[in-house]
């Protein structure tokens, strides 16, 4: 297999990479910070990009490394010295902009996961081979300008990576800044997270995640609403193009109308259901299906704590949440299960089990608890 054919570690299927993406919507916030500290004249040189997946971390990596490399650092001139920047755009034809689409910046180094060779598959984990290629990177002259290290992501450093990576970030060459894109922070080094300065990227709302789906070139299914995707989604592009492309609304809308018969499931639907979810070839259809079960489990149970239906509401969902979870007593429950119910499925899947079945005992477990929830006090 070719280089150019390798899957890439940090692209999600469907999508753009994010290095090709040209608008970033919905983290205004963020980047006007990092523009304050740079327009400062004190950039820290260590970013830790935090936020749930697919809400444009990455996508802010590549945006600013492409404005970093582009625009060298002034010279300490004041008569000369470059206006505050009030943008990280950088045109697409700019040459920069072209040689990091085509990966072949030479002030910019990218660590992800490596491909396995002899496995002919990508590494499980970023290891301490691919960070060890900084001092190569670093060794070279920068011409003057700067130099960007993007690493995405960095929760999926092993141990050895990430001690090799806090060494250069506690003594990194100057006019240098490294990202590093992590969607689980707490796992990092503490010390890798006190040598950085933290951007926090927020859930996408309807009309930017509407945006940043069609500029990726993704259509939500005919009937359904923006509010409702952005719900289901988390208000991540990268959780609404997987959504898209299994027709995950469609789903959601068949395990409410199922929700809606507790605490008499539908058998006939549940069966069909577990069944599509462990047809051949269906693992990706099995991981959708737990997963929106999850959300309609946390959805139930901040209803009944909150005594208000989650806005925006997604497939119809009102009368069944008013139905199920009325009260925090009731919302407790749901969360109980929630804690427990799709993870037993997945471990199970994980030592061979019948996919079907663990599907259907799921459903047979929300029966059981809305028949408790029902039962007279």
């Amino acid at each position: 297999m070719s280089d150019d054919a390798l899957p890439e570690a940090d692209r999600i299927d469907g999508a753009p990479h994010p290095r090709e993406t040209v608008t970033l919507f919905g983290q205004d916030t963020p980047e006007a910070e990092f523009l304050s500290a740079l327009n400062s004249g004190r950039l820290p040189h260590g970013w830790l990009l935090t936020g749930p997946r697919g809400v444009g971390k990455a996508s802010f990596a590549w945006r600013a490394a492409k404005y970093l490399i582009a625009t060298p650092p002034d010279g300490g001139d004041a008569l000369f010295a470059a206006p505050p920047a009030a943008t990280l755009d950088i045109s697409p034809e700019n040459p920069v902009a072209h040689r990091i689409r085509a990966l072949s910046e030479p002030s910019l180094m990218l660590l992800r996961r490596g491909w396995d060779a002899d496995k002919k598959r990508l590494k499980t984990q970023l290891t301490v081979d691919e960070v060890r290629n900084l001092k190569g990177f670093f060794a070279m002259s920068s011409g003057g300008g700067r130099r960007v290290v993007i690493v995405d992501s960095a929760d999926e450093m092993n141990a050895s990576a990430a001690n090799a990576l806090l060494k250069e970030l506690e003594e990194p060459p100057r006019d240098t800044v490294l990202f590093l894109v992590s969607h689980q922070p707490s796992g990092l080094l503490p010390t890798i997270r006190s040598r950085c300065r933290t951007l926090r990227f927020t859930p996408l709302g309807p009309a930017d995640l509407s945006a940043a789906l069609a500029q990726a070139g993704h259509t939500p299914p005919e009937g359904t609403e923006a509010e409702a995707l952005a719900a289901l989604s988390g208000g991540s592009v990268g959780e609404a193009i997987r959504l898209i492309s299994m027709d995950g609304p469609a789903l959601y809308a068949e395990i409410v109308r199922l929700l809606s018969t507790l605490p008499d499931m539908d058998r006939p639907t549940a069966l069909r259901l577990s069944e599509a979810a462990a047809a051949k070839g269906a693992e990706a259809r099995f991981d959708l299906t737990l997963s929106l079960l999850d959300t309609a489990l946390s959805r139930l149970a901040r209803a009944g704590t909150t005594g208000q239906a989650p806005a925006p509401i997604a497939a119809g969902e009102d009368a069944v949440i008013a139905k199920l979870s009325p009260n925090p007593w009731a919302a407790r429950a749901w969360a109980e299960l929630a804690a427990t119910l799709t993870a037993r499925a997945r471990q199970g899947k994980a030592v061979n089990l019948d996919p079907a079945a663990l599907v259907f005992d799921m459903f047979l477990d929300l029966d059981r608890t809305a028949a408790r929830l029902a039962a007279p006090a």
